[in-house]
Parts: structure tokens; sequence; C-alpha cells
């Protein structure tokens, strides 16, 4: 093993040791009968030992020769760096949602489907150490001076997981008697935590500094938070137009909300939801031929989400799609449907064919996150093969994130290249989803400079980018615990269009070359590509 080689797997075992659900969701073994360590001295120990091996890192004087050894080199670097200066100014132990995240998704990593058989032990043990965590996470959240937004984040999953504590458990398929006892004192350990909770005042915004930091060291982007912010400003400006002008050759008559709120009469029958969305999921893979090798050797099936999930799954980060752990995928993964409520007619609704072909089946499934993932376990960057990973509340590296979600949304409109794949008024819907992405570059930014409160955020996101009311706290209360993630949609997006601009390189041999190295910065991946063809030839 080289001393590159080494220091990435003392890194693993860093993150390991101090993120246990992180690493069950990896696949990495070994600690799935943990929760995260808090607490002071544990916070202390991990500023320690992050601080040891950064400094052993950058003293370092060997060079990396090749793609993976300099992905994994600068991937190593940014960990370090990102995780300790958010280990000293801005501690996810201090963040009421972190206890009831880690706590839910300690369980939901170990019940999910997997080749693996449910390590049943592993979950009796989280159950058992639940109490204790969550009463040192009062402890420490006690003196300290919360937003608003984050304690009701917070209370609204310890509900979710008082669900699925006292109801849902016993529903899995692998449910065992002695989880019965353990689940329900863990269960009074929530309700414990939630009323314990204090509101405060505090400004969630990280601050220019921070959010310029993230910027550079996490996903390597040239530009400051302000060029960023006037790029964002003229594309949204100029999506915007392009809405009103498309919807007017479409019909004159009739606004871009209009015609889009049609769409959402275009949906299935009930009995016919499931097979849907698996139709424009194998269309998908059809379609994309000779734009992008698609992963048919990987399997994805459509489900409902089972029964044990259901009452928690609305409140959590409780994604659709999910990739099985890198290091021990088995042959395909699970996406799931959420299944109707009382309310057929809305649900049906929110089933509609534009929707699940470009969100459900492109952005996700098929050429998207799907294959996305499928590559990603082969790159040669060890890093690179773990990064996009979701986890307890995101993905396990954000230096992953331009290329995880740059390439999700850069694929919806990757198929307008497939003759026929999109109708016109779907084209439509494509263009609003860039406005939004735009849109909420804008927010990430402005948020976290200090421009906008979190209201002014919100009424931006109502009033002029058209988001549906029951999502604008979510969305908005998330961008202010994570600073610069939302930011990484549209940014990852404009990084692979002018790359593959640029090089000029036949569209399936660009795009299969692109997602090889793995969840990284997608500006790195491009520095990589441009050594690979100087010229843009094949």
């Amino acid at each position: 093993m080289s001393q590159l080689e080494g220091w990435v797997e003392q890194y693993l075992a860093l993150h390991a040791q101090f993120r246990p659900v992180d690493a069950s969701f990896m696949g990495l073994p070994g600690h799935d009968d943990r929760l995260p360590p808090v607490g002071a001295e544990a916070l202390d120990k991990e500023r320690h030992d992050l601080a040891n091996l950064l400094q052993r890192v950058e003293a370092w004087t060997g060079e990396a020769g090749t793609a993976g050894e300099r992905l994994d080199m600068w991937l190593l670097r940014s960990q370090l760096r990102v995780t300790l200066r958010e280990a000293r100014e801005r501690p996810r132990q201090h963040n009421p949602a972190f206890y009831t995240g880690e706590a839910a998704f300690g369980l939901i990593s170990l019940l999910l489907p997997s080749v693996r058989p449910t390590n049943t032990e592993a979950v009796l043990a989280r159950l058992k150490a639940m109490p204790e965590f969550l009463a040192t996470g009062t402890r420490t959240l006690a003196p300290l001076n919360l937003p608003a937004d984050w304690v009701e984040r917070a209370r609204k999953e310890a509900e979710a997981l008082e669900a699925l504590l006292l109801r849902g458990l016993s529903k899995h398929p692998d449910a065992q008697a002695e989880w019965r006892e353990p689940a329900a004192q863990a269960a009074a350990a929530v309700q414990a935590f939630a009323l314990a909770l204090k509101v405060g005042d505090a400004d969630p915004a990280c601050g220019r500094d921070h959010l310029e930091f993230l910027m550079r060291e996490a996903h390597a982007l040239p530009s400051s938070a302000a060029a960023a912010e006037q790029r964002a400003q003229a594309a949204f400006d100029h999506l915007g137009s392009e809405l009103v002008k498309m919807a007017h050759e479409l019909d004159p008559a009739r606004s871009w909300q209009e015609q889009l709120a049609d769409l959402e009469a275009q949906h299935p029958a009930l009995e016919d939801v499931q097979a849907t969305y698996q139709d424009w999921h194998n269309r998908a893979l059809d379609a994309a031929g000779g734009l992008v090798t698609p992963a048919r050797e990987y399997g994805l099936a459509f489900e409902f989400l089972p029964e044990w999930a259901r009452e928690a799954a609305g409140a959590l980060y409780f994604l659709f799609y999910r990739s099985p752990p890198a290091e021990h995928p088995g042959g395909g993964s699970l996406y799931w449907i959420f299944p109707p409520g009382d309310d057929t007619a809305a649900y049906l609704r929110g089933q509609n064919i534009p929707f699940i072909k470009a969100v459900h089946a492109v952005h996700h499934g098929s050429v998207g996150h799907h294959t996305q993932n499928a590559r990603a376990r082969g790159a040669a960057s060890r890093l690179a093969q773990l990064g996009g990973t979701d986890c307890a509340s995101g993905i396990a590296f954000l230096s992953a994130g331009t290329l995880v979600e740059g390439w999700a949304c850069y694929a919806e409109d990757l198929l307008l290249e497939a003759p026929g794949f999109y109708t016109p008024q779907e084209e439509l819907l494509l263009k609003q989803f860039e406005f939004r992405n735009a849109a909420c570059c804008l927010a990430d930014i402005r948020l976290h400079t200090g421009q906008w409160t979190l209201a002014q955020m919100r009424a931006f996101y109502r009033d002029e980018v058209g988001f549906a009311p029951g999502r604008v706290w979510a969305e908005t209360t998330r961008n202010s615990i994570y600073p610069a993630t939302r930011l990484m949609y549209w940014l990852g997006t404009q990084v692979i269009r002018e790359l593959r601009a640029e090089l000029d390189l036949a569209p399936q041999v660009f795009h299969d070359r692109l997602l090889s190295y793995g969840c990284a910065p997608v500006t790195l991946i491009a520095d990589e590509m441009r050594r690979q063809h100087p010229q843009g030839t094949v």
C-alpha cells in the first residue's frame, strides 16, 4: 500500500469512527452496532485526529501520478479541511436535527433491503444506544441559541422516529421480539429529547467567508460567491424569459404556469402507477443509446414503499432512490414509490407521467443517479467511489455534489437529444426545472452571505419561483442547515455543458468518460478530461 493509499484508508477509518451511520450506508464494516460518539470529549477528539492527519497529508512531498491518485489526494485534503473547519466553527453536534436524523437512519440503514441479511444484533445495539445518545444531545444543546426552524425540523423528525420505533419496526419482515422493549425505551428518549429543545433566534447563515470556503475547498469552484450569484441571476432572468417565450409558442392564450399545471392531468390509472415508473425507466435506457452507456448490467426495480417505513418516511430524509452500499452493492437496487393516501385524486396528480418521466425515470433512475452510481463504483479513486453515498442527511462528501447532482440535472436535458422522448409541453417542464435550479443557487448564496433572511428566501421561492407551498419550508430549512448544497445543482450542470462544448467529443465517449471518474468535483474531472483530450479528440 502506498503512502497515499494508507492515508485514504486512515481517513475512511476516522470517518467511520465518528460517523458510523455513514459507514453503514457506505458498506464500511465494523460500525453497524454504534451511533456517532457525541459530547465535548468526542468533538475534541475528532478535531484532534483530523488535524493530526491533515498535518501529515499537507507535509507530503510525493507526487500523485495517475488520475485516480490525483483525485484521491485532492479529495483527501478537501475532506480533512472541510470536516475540520466545520467541527471547529459549525459542529453538526450543535444542530438538533443531527441527533434525530442519525438516530433514525442508524436504524433505517440496517433495515433497508440488501444482499446481506438484516443484522438484527446491530439493530438491537443501536436501539439500546439511542437513549444515551439523545440525552447527551440534550446536554450539548441546552446552553445554545438554536435557530427556530432547526428546532422545528428536529421535532418533526422526532415524531417520525417515534412512529418508526413504536409502530414501524414490528412490521419489518425481520422484526425480533427482543427489539420491542429497547424500542419503547428509545421512543421515550426521543420524546424527552424533543420536549427539551428550546427555540432560539440564532441566524442560520454561515457567512460569506465560510460559504466561499466550501465553494473552493469542497466543490473546487473557481469563482467567488459574488461572481456565482451574478451568473445565476443572469440565468434566472434569461430562463424566466425563455419560459414565457416557449409557453407563448405552445399556446399564446395561457401562461407557462397554467400550461404546466395541465400536465398533472396526464397520469396513469391508480393500478398502473408502478408499471408506469418501470416502463419509463426502460424507455429512458433505450432512448439514451448513442448518448451514454446506461447501467443495464445493474438492475433497478420499482416497488411501493414497505409498510414498516410508511408512517415515518414523510418527515425524514427518506429518498425514493438510494444506491446500495458501494462496498457490497449486489446486482441491483430498489426504487421506492410512495403509496396513495386518502386523497387519491391529489396522489395521481403528483404521479403525472411528465414528472415520472423526467424526475423519477431520468434524474434518479436510468441514466441519472442509477447509472452514475454504478459507474462510480468502478472509479480509480477510492474516495470518489464512496463520496456520493446518500447518508442520514445528504451525501457522504460534499465534494461529490457538483458531479452527483450536476449530472442528474444534466441528464434530464440530455434526453432532449433523443428524438421523440419528450413532448413539447415536457420541454417546458424541463425549462422550469433549470429555472428553479438557478433560483436555488441564488437563494443559497444570498441566504448564507446575509443578504436574505429565511423569510425573504421563502417569499422568493413562493412568489417568484413557484415552489409548492408545502415544499418551501422544508427546502429552505434544509438549505439553512447545509450551506453550499443547493448551488451545486445548477453550477455543476453548467460545468458539464461547458466542458462538452469545449472538448467536442462524440456524445457517448464524453459522457462515459465523465462518469468513469466517480463522485468528485466536476471541475477536477474536467481537468482530467482535458489532460486526456487536449484537442478534444477521441
